[in-house]
């Protein structure tokens, strides 16, 4: 079954004026840097956020290339056996102390 947690997904658009073309590989950071203090004009802009279940989830973190395990997900939305590891991960390192 399905994980009962909520993920979002929020677009946001950044529309850039330059007085020369913008290189392809420039990452978003130096476009950022460029718009805020450099020769760059920018608007950002965003679209509210869209709630998602679990399978909804999934197939948005496979189309962008990155795999459910990020949000505890396995492929079909359901909630993976990783999920509580973390926790007890966080247990064992206070008995240390």
């Amino acid at each position: 079954m399905a994980t009962s947690r909520k993920f979002y997904r929020t677009v946001y658009r950044i529309e850039v004026l330059s007085e020369e073309p913008i290189p392809g590989d420039l990452d978003i950071e130096d476009v950022a840097r460029e718009i805020t203090t450099g020769d760059y004009s920018g608007l950002v802009t965003h679209d509210d956020p869209e709630e998602l279940d679990g399978p909804q989830a999934a197939s948005a973190l496979i189309a962008q290339g990155s795999d459910p395990g990020f949000f505890c997900l396995d492929e079909h939305g359901n909630d993976s056996e990783d999920d509580d590891s973390d926790d007890d991960d966080s247990d064992d390192s206070e008995d240390d102390e």
